[in-house]
């Protein structure tokens, strides 16, 4: 009876071995039975890692056993319950079950192996494995090794793994875990140490403090990483934060919330650069590169930024894309006026996609999903045109995109300065949405992307123009961006491959003079709400931005650096969006 009590009162545990080993445990019924030809332990690297005193004086007596790759050590443990004989090499542990040897009928003897084993650049964390009494913080009985390998569960999913090598000699253990830490730590010197975590709690359905505590912040612990986490207390917060701390002491930057906080996150880390650089951000300049790579946690409603680069929502993928140190290099766009940096971004759309977002950001008392749906709808109800002109230098290795008829003449004066690429063009008319895409846009509404042939580092951006037409003609268009069908293939929207885009708004009574503008205040934190009275906001990466005169956008390759990995192909499953 007290035994059951005792045993009920205990818990398993990770620790790093101490110092002062505790009471030798008793060896394994693996160890016990282990064959006469199993060796217990075998070290063959030739300059092994720094071991204690008495490691060193077992790992002597070892012999190496040769093979295609450097053994380094080879022992017995038990793996899912069974004995078996495992080996570490310079690339992999792999393990091997022990069975017993069984007589055929022709009086051979059969032994089957069956090996299997673990890429150690798959493996992001080594502990050992204690039972503990619950409240007890050291020591505890010795239970093993656990080794903790991210997997690909499929459909760009990546999960965490333990894999328990049991074994209750400490020596054994220490002398393993010793050599595991160290090979582990010369192999992967992307992987962050120190981390800057920004969380912002008003995010989506201010569910992003407990997205991070639940799911991502015990991965980065199991990992050994540490973190300074600052919870955003109003908009321009982890702007602040990331201007005056010392961003020298991290790794990386990871921000937990939607592209709204994304846009603002990376938006400060590359105004940094440039601050740091000494750039006149007022002037025509070359932005340099982020000094840090970004993070993504999707926990807003969209998420299109980790969408793009994970190819889901999943923020458990997003934490091993970080422990891992996957890193994907991404272009980035600056949106300037008048040669003075107004914000840099991702993604934008002018016209319906402004004048929805706006729409949208007077309604946050509303759920997210039926503000969305609201601003859409009401956005469609009142739907109008932009007179705007667009001139754009198209990219170098591309050419115009075709398409199938013509527009509305009546609705548009379209001038071609030259055919020829490299050359800038510009047209003017009525249009009902322009969108400037950097990256392929994913996101749950949109399987394809908003702009599906662009890639997040191939140095050039999607120029879409939906010229004027019927509402109902503008919703076809919509709808197709919730499955499979090109988006594109309506005699009213034109696709353009560029480099460098200009758009000059007509306000109200005339086109914008070159004065319109010249009390601006351009140096505010983020320079992103210009106030211009009648005029249609931009949506910069699910963020407003006023529309100034005249926005010059370009394109800058692989300016900032995100952890995850290019997604080329998306899933072939079809979503709708429930609001059209």
């Amino acid at each position: 009876m007290f035994e059951g009590r005792r045993r009920a009162a205990t818990v398993n545990a990770w620790s790093e071995p101490q110092d002062s080993c505790s009471e030798r445990q008793p060896v394994s019924d693996a160890r016990r039975k282990r064959p006469a030809s199993a060796p217990h332990l075998s070290c063959t690297a030739a300059n092994p890692p720094a071991l204690s005193q008495g490691a060193r004086e077992i790992a002597a007596k070892c012999t190496g056993v040769g093979g295609p790759e450097e053994q380094i050590c080879r022992g017995i443990f038990e793996i899912e319950k069974r004995s078996c004989d495992v080996v570490l090499t310079s690339s992999r542990l792999k393990w091997t079950t022990i069975e017993p040897e069984t007589p055929a009928g022709d009086g051979k003897v059969i032994s089957e192996h069956k090996e299997e084993f673990v890429k150690l650049k798959e493996v992001f964390a080594v502990k050992m494995k204690r039972r503990r009494s619950v409240g007890q913080q050291k020591g505890g009985t010795l239970l093993g090794i656990t080794i903790f390998v991210c997997i690909n569960k499929g459909q760009n999913k990546l999960k965490d793994r333990a894999i328990h090598l049991s074994n209750l000699s400490e020596d054994h253990c220490n002398i393993w875990f010793k050599y595991l830490k160290d090979v582990l730590n010369g192999f992967f010197p992307n992987r962050p140490k120190s981390l800057k975590v920004i969380v912002n709690p008003y995010s989506h359905k201010k569910e992003a403090k407990q997205v991070y505590y639940e799911q991502v912040a015990p991965l980065f612990k199991l990992a050994d990483i540490k973190t300074d986490i600052t919870i955003t207390e109003y908009e321009g917060h982890a702007f602040s934060i990331l201007k005056e701390c010392d961003i020298q002491e991290f790794d990386g930057v990871v921000c937990v919330g939607g592209d709204g906080t994304v846009s603002e996150v990376a938006h400060a880390l590359l105004l940094r650069a440039q601050i740091d650089a000494g750039r006149d951000i007022d002037s025509n300049f070359t932005p340099v590169r982020a000094p840090l790579p970004l993070g993504i946690i999707p926990a807003g409603s969209t998420n299109i930024l980790a969408f793009s680069v994970h190819g889901l929502k999943h923020p458990g993928t997003a934490a091993m894309h970080i422990i891992m140190g996957n890193l994907q290099e991404v272009d980035v766009c600056t949106f300037s006026s008048r040669n003075r940096l107004l914000q840099f971004g991702f993604s934008a759309m002018f016209g319906f996609g402004g004048r929805t977002l706006a729409l949208a950001e007077k309604h946050r008392w509303m759920p997210s999903n039926q503000r969305r749906e609201f601003a859409v709808i009401k956005t469609l109800t009142n739907l109008k045109p932009e007179e705007c002109e667009l001139s754009f230098l198209p990219s170098k290795n591309s050419h115009l995109v075709e398409q199938e008829g013509k527009g509305n003449e009546d609705e548009m004066n379209a001038i071609e300065q030259c055919n020829d690429e490299g050359k800038w063009q510009s047209m003017q008319g009525h249009f009902l949405n322009v969108s400037i895409m950097a990256i392929p846009c994913l996101c749950s509404m949109a399987p394809r992307g908003l702009a599906p042939n662009t890639r997040l580092d191939d140095g050039s951006m999607s120029l879409i123009a939906v010229r004027n037409t019927s509402r109902a003609d503008f919703i076809k268009h919509l709808k197709r961006y919730g499955n499979l069908k090109n988006q594109f293939n309506f005699p009213f929207v034109e696709t353009y491959t560029v480099q460098e885009v200009k758009i000059r708004s007509r306000i109200k009574y005339g086109w914008a003079d070159e004065t319109s503008e010249e009390n601006a205040d351009f140096r505010s934190c983020r320079s992103s709400v210009i106030s211009l009275k009648g005029n249609c906001p931009w949506n910069v990466d699910g963020d407003l931005m006023e529309e100034t005169s005249e926005v010059h956008i370009k394109i800058h390759s692989q300016l900032i650096t995100l952890y995850g990995r290019n997604i080329e192909e998306c899933d072939d499953s079809t979503v709708k969006c429930s609001c059209l």
